[in-house]
């Protein structure tokens, strides 16, 4: 006859050795998931080591981890490791709302070994067949939800409750890895964001010019100031002969690199067509048809574009949707020069009109971007033309570069120490005698 007590005693040690193989297990997953997230802090690659372990501890069919954007209404997606071969196939995979739903709601492990069975959980044709069985944990970071971790089909029998307590402690130590490689992630990021903008500042600064021509009876000055590290204004001198000289102040779409691309290509386009075209008018179609067929329909900028001939004391110009430049002469008040045109690169053909104006002694041509006419203040308020007019109406005897200073320190004192997001570029020309 058995003996009852040995029976007991063989059931107790077995207990034992099934806790303390399930000990042996959850310290070899946690100790794999720490060392192996300790080789990389690549976000990407730190989700694909976890969900690679909990296939292989768990033995699952399939794994994910669900990231969620606390910007957006639904889950973002980040990884999923189809099968547990080494393939490492990497794609999006979209759970039912009602599973995301439901672990939100309740942040727990959720066990589901009949998914198809399930009332709560309203699969889709393709994936029923697909999965079978769900056990899901959610990544909890000082009691916020930031993710879920996903198991799917057991390869032998149903998930148990050590499983599912097994899968909560892997999340737990998982939610601080993902938030620390996430970290990680976007220091890099903004490492190489704050890189690029340094080379792309570099890129326009070089671009522009580094200081004004001499002009016989003339007295010319430009600057540019970005808002940011690189903004899209730009300025040039074009000498075309001794007598003429052309002057050219524009804003090109977007920021940093793109931006510094797109105004590179800019000033060789209007360097190349000056070099051949007779007349602001042609420059202007000229270079516009250049820039629509080699940017893209996202690219364009505003040009205002004149040459100005010393031996006539004449300055011809033509507009593509820029700032009206602001016309000073002696004892009479400031006057624009509304010629209006489109922007370049948005059309393929655009025929530009010209306007021309005569320089006498003391006149002053003003050309700026909107950086300065759209500075605002702490309270919005726009620094406006009206505020540049009265300004520019007191500036007769000073120097381009003195007018230039003037009015930067202006709208400067008006912004006070408010945020601008758009460049501040001036020139001035202004004939002496």
């Amino acid at each position: 006859m058995a003996d009852p007590s040995r029976n007991s005693e063989f059931e107790r040690m077995a207990r034992e050795n099934e806790r303390l193989h399930g000990a042996v297990e959850e310290l070899s997953i946690l100790n794999d998931i720490a060392t192996a997230a300790g080789s990389t802090s690549s976000l990407d690659r730190v989700i694909e080591l976890i969900v690679h372990k909990c296939i292989k501890h768990l033995k699952v069919e399939q794994a994910t981890i669900t990231l969620l954007d606390a910007k957006r209404d639904d889950a973002q997606f980040r990884t999923m490791i189809r099968g547990a071969d080494t393939s490492h196939e990497i794609r999006p995979y979209r759970l039912d709302a009602e599973l995301a739903g439901w672990m939100l709601k309740n942040q727990k492990p959720l066990i589901v070994n009949d998914l198809a069975s399930d009332e709560r959980f309203q699969m889709k044709d393709g994936d029923s067949s697909m999965v079978r069985s769900v056990l899901s944990a959610p990544l909890l970071l000082k009691g916020r939800i930031i993710g879920l971790l996903n198991l799917f089909n057991k390869r032998t029998g149903n998930f148990t409750d050590t499983d599912a307590r097994l899968l909560g402690i892997v999340a737990a130590q998982s939610a601080q890895i993902i938030e620390n490689a996430r970290l990680a992630t976007e220091e890099q990021s903004l490492k190489l964001m704050q890189e690029e903008m340094r080379l792309a500042c570099k890129i326009q600064m070089d671009l522009l010019p580094r200081e004004p021509p001499l002009v016989p009876r003339y007295d010319i000055a430009g600057t540019s100031i970005p808002a940011k590290l690189v903004g899209g204004d730009y300025y040039d001198f074009i000498r075309i002969d001794r007598r003429s000289i052309a002057l050219c102040l524009g804003d090109v779409s977007g920021k940093g690199m793109p931006a510094a691309l797109l105004m590179a290509n800019l000033q060789a386009t209007l360097r190349a067509q000056t070099a051949v075209c007779r007349s602001p008018k042609e420059c202007l179609e000229r270079s516009n048809e250049l820039l629509y067929r080699s940017t893209d329909a996202d690219k364009f900028a505003t040009l205002f574009y004149g040459v100005l001939d010393t031996s006539a004391d004449r300055f011809i110009y033509a507009n593509a949707g820029h700032n009206y430049p602001l016309l000073l002469k002696i004892g009479c008040d400031p006057q624009r020069l509304d010629l209006a045109g489109l922007v370049l690169g948005c059309m393929e053909e655009f025929h530009y009109n010209e306007g021309a104006i005569d320089l006498g002694p003391g006149d002053i041509l003003l050309v700026y971007s909107d950086g300065i006419t759209e500075s605002i203040n702490a309270d919005e308020d726009e620094y406006g033309e009206e505020r540049l007019v009265a300004l520019l109406r007191g500036q007769c005897g000073k120097r381009a570069s003195e007018i230039i200073q003037t009015i930067v320190e202006s709208v400067r004192a008006h912004a006070g120490g408010a945020a601008q997001s758009d460049d501040m570029t001036l020139l001035v020309i202004k004939r002496e005698s």
